[in-house]
């Protein structure tokens, strides 16, 4: 089992009733006939800043700001490109913008994100008249009953939720021959550079939706790879934050030991902004704690265009094994970082290398039962465990698996719990091989003060018989030893978008903001996408 191929590799209606697999097919291939182009957009590229001040200056109100973008979400995703990365638009958006303006105009801007609409992926809870289902049926018509932390966090910042995204169904944790993207409930997710190209998963939909301008931003979480990859094969900046940054209460979860929402958006700025709403300790989940004295309200202060001058930068030469176009973006980032003052280390390589790809799954698979079990315990759906979930899915294969089974989901639900031994030397086999001998030792060794490597590979076309392509991408290190890792775009090839990835040890993310920043001031690689029927050369 290639455990890529399942890690990094108005919407559907809040109703109870199931789709059938051709209505999902036929929905899924709606306007591939459409012109490959969309129409200009106004708030196209536009910063959260840019929009923070039209606000403020009141020459763009928030219910006129909410309204531009369900609109787009109108004219690109649900009919036009099709692009099906919103799942659910929030009801109440407008409504909630309204009343922030009223606030605004009475008492000034609750927070730094105050009426900017954001997404959110459809495993993050919202206590309101949206559902929470991670793509599947089976949690659909039983919607949460608060607010995940995330959730808490971004309206106390004054951001408008204005839905939810498309996903890998569970988060890309049900079948060894997946395809990104993909859910029960939403369908096909396409890429917005090229619509017959796989977006990557699992925050396919957030990242689809981010760079297709249908939001200001969006909010991803990772297991591994499923924040970092879909931002690089979607054009778009990444972050997965150290394990505990951000809380995963009120998250459908996979894995503790590797979990983690971060934010998804057109530039690093914007990620860094809404970083620093998200973060914060939680009675919720313990391993905020950790956080304490270590987390920023205000990572935009970090953010710094010659930042890389003096930098110690190792190259993940390991990583840089997906062909002669892959490799040329590469060295033309690494020239452009030498040309910014830094110090480039080439290689700097892993002694452990890939050597946890084993115990990774096995983690995973004990942590899923575990997890899910707990979770579900406490959201009162229809389905109580993992064991009713696998039940459900047989029973409506029709709708749930037309492409492919649960094989994850039957491994995990073989397992015992996380008491037993072989769990418990899995997750310290991994934490030694990431940490000590890994990320930290390569640090120590050359003096670094990040490691860059390719995020992932090119999007590869979709296929439902087959799955997702292997990729080779470097998300693994920092997702296993629970570390941050930055994604932004670096280049092109045959007009399919390729991101670097910085990261390094754990807190590090100013550090990291710092060097990604000054990278992205000096390549400026980030172009719109054009919602291309399929892929076509651009230099």
């Amino acid at each position: 089992m290639d455990r890529r191929k399942f890690l990094a590799a108005a919407a559907v209606a809040s109703s109870s009733s199931l789709l059938s697999a051709a209505e999902a097919v036929q929905q899924t291939h709606s306007g591939a006939h459409t012109s490959a182009h969309s129409a200009s957009f106004e708030l196209d590229e536009i910063s959260v800043s840019q929009l923070r001040a039209r606000l403020l200056d009141r020459s763009l109100s928030c219910e006129q700001l909410a309204e531009l973008y369900l609109q787009r979400m109108e004219a690109v995703d649900s009919s036009g490109p099709a692009l099906r990365s919103v799942i659910e638009v929030n009801p109440d958006a407008l409504p909630i913008a309204k009343s922030l303006d009223a606030e605004l105009r009475q008492k000034g801007p609750r927070g730094p994100l105050h009426g900017i609409p954001i997404l959110l992926k459809d495993n993050i809870e919202t206590g309101d008249k949206m559902q929470t289902t991670a793509g599947s049926l089976a949690l659909l018509g039983d919607p949460a009953t608060r607010d995940s932390f995330v959730a808490e966090r971004l309206r106390a910042a004054g951001a408008v939720v204005l839905g939810k995204t498309n996903l890998s169904e569970w988060a890309n944790w049900r079948s060894t021959h997946s395809t990104s993207g993909w859910s029960g409930r939403g369908g096909q997710t396409k890429n917005p550079y090229a619509l017959d190209r796989n977006p990557c998963g699992s925050s396919s939909g957030s990242g689809a939706a981010v760079s297709a301008n249908l939001c200001a931003a969006a909010i991803g979480s990772e297991t591994d790879g499923s924040v970092v990859c879909p931002a690089s094969m979607c054009g778009i900046v990444g972050i997965k934050p150290t394990l505990g940054l951000v809380s995963r209460a009120g998250i459908v979860p996979i894995a503790h030991s590797q979990d983690t929402a971060g934010p998804m958006a057109r530039s690093v700025s914007d990620a860094a902004l809404l970083l620093g709403a998200l973060v914060g300790v939680d009675t919720r989940d313990s391993a905020t704690q950790e956080s304490a004295g270590r987390s920023y309200n205000d990572y935009s202060q970090f953010l710094d265009a010659k930042g890389l001058r003096g930098a110690r930068i190792g190259v993940a030469r390991q990583y840089m094994n997906m062909g002669p176009a892959m490799t040329a973006i590469m060295e033309d980032c690494l020239r452009v970082m030498k040309e910014a003052g830094a110090v480039i280390v080439d290689p700097a390589d892993f002694s452990t290398f890939e050597a946890w790809r084993e115990t990774e799954t096995e983690v995973l698979l004990y942590e899923f039962k575990a997890d899910l079990n707990a979770y579900l315990a406490g959201r009162g759906a229809k389905v109580k465990t993992l064991e009713d979930c696998i039940r459900f899915n047989r029973e409506h294969a029709r709708q749930e698996m037309p492409y492919f089974k649960q094989e994850l989901m039957e491994q995990s639900q073989a397992k015992g719990p996380l008491t037993e031994k072989a769990y418990k030397e899995a997750l310290a086999k991994n934490h030694r091989l990431t940490r000590k001998e890994g990320i930290d030792a390569v640090i120590a060794k050359h003096k670094l003060d990040a490691i860059v490597g390719p995020t992932a590979g090119p999007a590869w076309l979709t296929d439902w018989v087959g799955g997702d392509r292997a990729d080779s991408g470097c998300s693994s290190p920092a997702a296993v030893a629970g570390y941050p890792h930055i994604t932004v775009p670096a280049g092109f090839t045959f007009g399919l978008t390729i991101g670097i990835s910085f990261f390094g040890g754990a807190w590090s993310e100013p550090t990291l903001l710092k060097l990604a920043y000054a990278f992205e001031q000096a390549s400026h690689a980030r172009r719109k996408p054009e919602f291309l029927r399929t892929v076509a050369y651009a230099s």
